[in-house]
Order: structure tokens, then C-alpha cells, then sequence
């Protein structure tokens, strides 16, 4: 058996502390050996305790968490779990923190909530066990790679994604020129956090990239993020693709499921489709990935070592799901290399 993840849980508020704490002793593999009010205090706590991970507040007095979360990732790189309110606000500070190294965040939850924190046991456990090496990141990002005399084909893009997505989709889509293929995306998030991360890509990458909405048509040089909630995303209608938002019960313990995305894709393309499952705890995904590589579609996985947790697309893998593994690095350039319209003209 394992030791213990040991966590440092950090948040202004002694009530949302002592929730955190609760939550989290529930499990046997988790210790939570420290509580810290501020910045200060969480810096001393984890000199003199040395956790595993911290879990921290985004919003504190005397040093808010991105600010402290830099200073965590320049002086002591280790993975952090970001608590936040689920406002616009809240989740425009949590994706810069996925940004800047991050490990995964979580929502607070809402009063009278019967399942507050819902899998952060489960998130804590992960990240002790990451093999992610932390380290100081970098002053700003690069710009997004030109991409000469693309001419996009016939394919659709479906991509699956969990924790670390938020890094890895932006390695991934601005590899994209303007005019890349239809692409459609479940990335696991809390509710309200995908319109701000889809807003957030758009600024980033050269297509436009939007949250999904229900009978939104798919079309080139366009990117559709799942909204996170309670619906899934689904494409329909071989004749006009489409996304669809339908209502459904969670799958693997998601809504949206990368799984229910991936085998409409299955259904609606086929060979016409290329599938791509990153970094995620669990898998979700891995099931649907092989319903697409059975239809005919090209499939990727990212690789164990540039993924923050290699869960999805392990069991895809395992599954015979992939049929290449490539490092992030390389996702984007082989899909443009598989979508891309052959010289003559057709595909």
C-alpha cells in the first residue's frame, strides 16, 4: 500500500478549512498534516512540514494565491490544487493558475451542497503520485506557430482532456493555423469555468474557438469547447454536422463525457474523423477513442512523459485505442498532417 498523500490545505476562511480538512480525511490515503490562514503562514507550514501537495484558496488576504502560487513554483515547485469560487471571476484567476502550473483546481461548493469537493480526494491522490517534473514557468508565452499554405481537409477533430488539459489543449491549438478543421473538445472543468477557458483560447490561438452551443454548425476554422454542467456533447447530422448539448446522466463521472463526444464522432465521420485523448486522470474517453479507431478514424494519445497524469490516455493505450503515442509537443503537428487536403485536391 502506498503512504499517505500528505496535504497542506490553505484558505483564509476556518470554515471552508475545516471542510476541506473533513473531505479530505475521509479518505485513509490522504493526511492532511497542516491548515494555513494566508500566504505567510503557508510558507512557514510548508518549510516545516514538507507536504506532498497543497491545496489553496485563490483568494487571501496580504498575498493572493497566484501571486503566492508564482513564488510556490520559483522557490519550492511542487503540486498545487487551486480552490476557487465558481464566478467568472474565480475562473479567470484559476486558468491563469492552471498557467502557471497549477495541478488541477476545484470549485467551492454551493450551500447545502450534498457532495462538497466532490472527487478532490481523488485530485490529491494524483498529484502526490505525479511524476510532473515542477519547474519555474516561463515569463510569457510563446506566440502561436505560423503555419504556411495549410489546406485543411475533410476531416473532423474530436480531443479529450482532463487534468493538465488546460496547458496541453493550449500547446495543442496553437499549433492551429485560421483555418484549421472543424475541431470539437470535452475538457473535464467545473461548471462556469469553460466559457471564461474557451474565451481564454480565442485570445491565444488563431481560429476562433467558442463554447459549444446546441445546433452550433461545425465549420472550418472553428473550435467548440464543451460546456461544462449538465449535458453532454455530441456532433449529428452527417449531412451539416453539427454540435448537439444533450441531457444524460454522467458517464465514467463526467458530464460532458469525452466518451459520449468520442462516439458520436465514431457514428457521424468515421475515417473522416481523427481522435486525440491528453493528459486525465481516469479514462474517460479510452472507450469511445477505440470505437473511433474501429470506425476508421486516425487516432493519437499523448505520451506517458508529458503528461500531468497518464490516466486517459493510458487505459487508451491499453485498449489498443492509439494508434501513436506522441509527445504534446508534436500533437498539433500531426494533426494538421492527417487533416490537411492532399495535393489534388480531395480526400
Amino acid at each position: 500500500m502506498n503512504a499517505a498523500a500528505r496535504v497542506l490545505v490553505v484558505d483564509d476562511s476556518p470554515t471552508m478549512r475545516g471542510l476541506i480538512t473533513a473531505v479530505l480525511r475521509s479518505d485513509p490515503e490522504v493526511d492532511v498534516v497542516g491548515q494555513a490562514g494566508d500566504a505567510l503562514e503557508a510558507r512557514a507550514a510548508i518549510k516545516a512540514l514538507n507536504p506532498d501537495v497543497v491545496t489553496l484558496d485563490i483568494e487571501m488576504p496580504n498575498m493572493n494565491g497566484l501571486d503566492f502560487l508564482e513564488k510556490i513554483m520559483t522557490l519550492r515547485p511542487m503540486p498545487v490544487i487551486m480552490v476557487s469560487t465558481l464566478t467568472h471571476r474565480g475562473a479567470d484567476a484559476t486558468l491563469a493558475a492552471l498557467e502557471i502550473g497549477a495541478f488541477d483546481c476545484v470549485g467551492k461548493p454551493s450551500p447545502g451542497e450534498p457532495h462538497p469537493f466532490g472527487d478532490l480526494a481523488e485530485k490529491v491522490k494524483a498529484a502526490a503520485r505525479s511524476q510532473r517534473q515542477y519547474v519555474k514557468p516561463a515569463a510569457q508565452r510563446a506566440p502561436a506557430t505560423a503555419v504556411a499554405d495549410f489546406r485543411v481537409g475533410r476531416k473532423i477533430v474530436a480531443i479529450g482532456s482532463s487534468t493538465g488539459g488546460v496547458e496541453a489543449l493550449i500547446s495543442v491549438l496553437q499549433k492551429f493555423p485560421a483555418n484549421c478543421p472543424p475541431t470539437v473538445i470535452t475538457q473535464h472543468m467545473p461548471p462556469t469555468f469553460t466559457r471564461s477557458f474557451a474565451e481564454r483560447l480565442n485570445r491565444l490561438c488563431a481560429p476562433v474557438v467558442e463554447e459549444a452551443t446546441d445546433g452550433a454548425r461545425l465549420a472550418i476554422g472553428k473550435i467548440y469547447l464543451a460546456p461544462g454542467g449538465d449535458r453532454h456533447l455530441r456532433v449529428a447530422n452527417a449531412s451539416a454536422p453539427h454540435c448537439r448539448l444533450v441531457d444524460g446522466g454522467p458517464v465514467n463521472g463526467h458530464r460532458p463525457s469525452v466518451d459520449v463526444l468520442f462516439d458520436s464522432v465514431a457514428e457521424l465521420a468515421g475515417r473522416n474523423a481523427v481522435g486525440v485523448i491528453l493528459t486525465g486522470m481516469g479514462r474517460d474517453g479510452a472507450a469511445g477513442l477505440l470505437k473511433m479507431r474501429h470506425a476508421g478514424a486516425r487516432t493519437i494519445g499523448q505520451n506517458e512523459k508529458t503528461c500531468v497524469v497518464y490516466g486517459m490516455p493510458r487505459v487508451a493505450h491499453e485498449l489498443g485505442a492509439v494508434e501513436q503515442q506522441l509527445p504534446l509537443n508534436a500533437i498539433g503537428e500531426e494533426i494538421l498532417k492527417i487533416t490537411a487536403a492532399r495535393k489534388e485536391g480531395s480526400e
